[in-house]
């Protein structure tokens, strides 16, 4: 879009004052396909373009959209959000000037290059794949692929001018199984800020196994057993937990109204030692990657706990003007139709140096979480239940029955105040945060974690009051399970 057009419609947005503005301009194209029930049930690709112009003007925002990038119609949105923003007249500077990325990403293959048709191709091998695994008893099989082309240029009352471009690519499976009137369900994704190459650096028939083999396995897996004991919480379960539990109270929008258990706490021990959590946007290849966040804001690492010490929150330009500090880069929305919100984009608690197998080989008796599922948080307070996807019993340092029906159940800052033992490996999972009716892509991830003691749901027998886990009783009936799609 022409400076000067981004100029004037600043101008206007401006007439009868304010803080600060800013233009935010997207055309996207995206492009789905989704298989079920061995048929390609959807094609679909579609192109998206729209303004969206914001006056901020103390703690009040005035926002306005619209898809028609004439000039006339930015002038129409521009006096719409400057008729309801009315304060004293700021100094401004609209000589925009090019900001240039610090980081760069390399899309090697372009989604809009490669056909359709191969597109079609790789889903339908990723469903014939899953039911290779186990003919009878994987019953359905879903399989999503998805790419976006963002294209974003973003302008403000500062004379920042900002252009990038973000591609992601994902694929995700389902797999459904049943042995009677069991059921159970094994879900895997991959994704990354990358183009068609994604598939040539991690093979989508592995994740494809991965899930078809957790579903199967599932339905012999014997009712969890309920009550508090160790956990281990491995790598390769991702960072659901850190994501849930603790991210999101970093978010400064939810810290300044209060609604985070985070809040007046920076500078005090909030966890273990042991325990770093970093938020990073410039991280190659992941699902929440950018160059710049949605405010047209220069990504970088921001380490929120360290040590065990919070501090740092996640900002926007709006949060950061109430706290007196600059932006760190993590102001994103859904789209052009959207206001910027603090959000996560890469999350995870730092590696430590401890071998995971050791961390293993420690634990007298627990649980190991190999697989998060879903669950609810409650930011005020921190408290938090979370589904186990995969789970096993630990007898003596060695990795034993796998269990189903395990919830797990606490405290988000006393969960990592716990942590004894870090390992050194890292493990990410992806997916799309919700928020304030927004999503936005999102990565997170944590090493191998020792918990000495964490409260778990299950239907088996309970735990001792020592913390040994008694003899799961072979005979105990088996849950009936819905089918739930992910």
């Amino acid at each position: 879009m022409d400076k000067k057009l981004l100029q004037a419609t600043l101008q206007t947005a401006l007439e009868q004052g304010g803080d600060f503005a800013d233009i935010f301009v997207e055309h996207k194209k995206v492009t789905g396909i989704g298989m079920e029930a061995g048929r390609v049930e959807r094609v679909q690709s579609g192109y998206e373009a729209g303004v969206g112009i914001r006056v901020l003007s103390g703690e009040n925002t005035a926002y306005a959209y619209t898809n028609n990038l004439s000039p006339k119609s930015l002038q129409e949105a521009a006096q719409l959000v400057s008729r309801a923003t009315k304060s004293n007249q700021q100094e401004y500077n609209l000589n925009l000037t090019k900001i240039q990325p610090v980081i760069d990403f390399k899309f090697e293959k372009r989604p809009e290059d490669v056909l359709t048709s191969e597109k079609t191709a790789l889903v339908k091998a990723v469903d014939k794949a899953a039911r290779a695994v186990d003919q009878q008893k994987i019953k359905q099989v879903m399989v999503g692929y998805g790419d976006v082309v963002q294209n974003v240029t973003i302008a403000n009352s500062n004379g920042d001018y900002v252009e990038d471009e973000r591609i992601r690519t994902r694929m995700t499976v389902n797999v459904v199984a049943a042995a009677g009137d069991v059921i159970q369900t094994g879900y895997n994704a991959l994704g990354s800020m990358s183009g068609f190459e994604l598939f040539d650096r991690c093979d989508p028939a592995e994740i494809t196994k991965q899930a078809a083999d957790r579903a199967i396995q599932m339905l012999d897996a014997q009712p969890a057993p309920a009550g508090k004991m160790p956990c281990v919480m491995a790598g390769e379960a991702g960072g659901t937990m850190i994501h849930e539990a603790c991210g999101h109270g970093l978010e400064a929008d939810l810290v300044q109204r209060g609604l985070s258990v985070y809040a007046g706490k920076k500078g005090e021990q909030v966890a273990s030692n042991l325990v770093t959590v970093l938020d990073d946007a410039t991280l190659p290849d992941k699902y929440g990657s950018y160059r710049f966040d949605d405010e047209g804001v220069t990504a970088r690492p921001v380490a929120l706990i360290k040590d065990g010490v919070l501090t740092d929150f996640l900002y926007d330009r709006l949060t950061a003007t109430k706290a007196e500090c600059q932006p760190n880069g993590h102001g994103r929305r859904q789209s052009y139709q959207d206001k910027p919100l603090p959000r996560m984009a890469n999350t995870y608690i730092a590696p430590g140096k401890t071998n995971p197998e050791k961390i293993i080989k420690a634990t007298k008796s627990g649980l190991l979480v190999k697989k998060m599922g879903g669950g609810q948080v409650n930011t005020t307070t921190g408290d938090f239940v979370f589904d186990v996807s995969e789970g096993y019993l630990i007898k003596d340092g060695q990795i034993g029955s796998m269990v189903r029906g395990a919830t797990l159940t606490g405290n988000g800052p006393e969960v990592l105040r716990d942590v004894d033992m870090v390992g050194s490996d890292l493990g990410y999972t992806i997916g799309t945060c919700g928020k304030d009716g927004q999503g936005v892509p999102v990565a997170d991830a944590q090493p191998t974690m020792h918990l000495p003691q964490i409260v778990v749901g299950g239907t088996g027998d309970p735990v001792a009051a020592n913390g040994e886990i008694k003899q799961i009783t072979a005979s105990e009936p088996q849950k009936k399970y819905k089918i739930r799609r992910i």
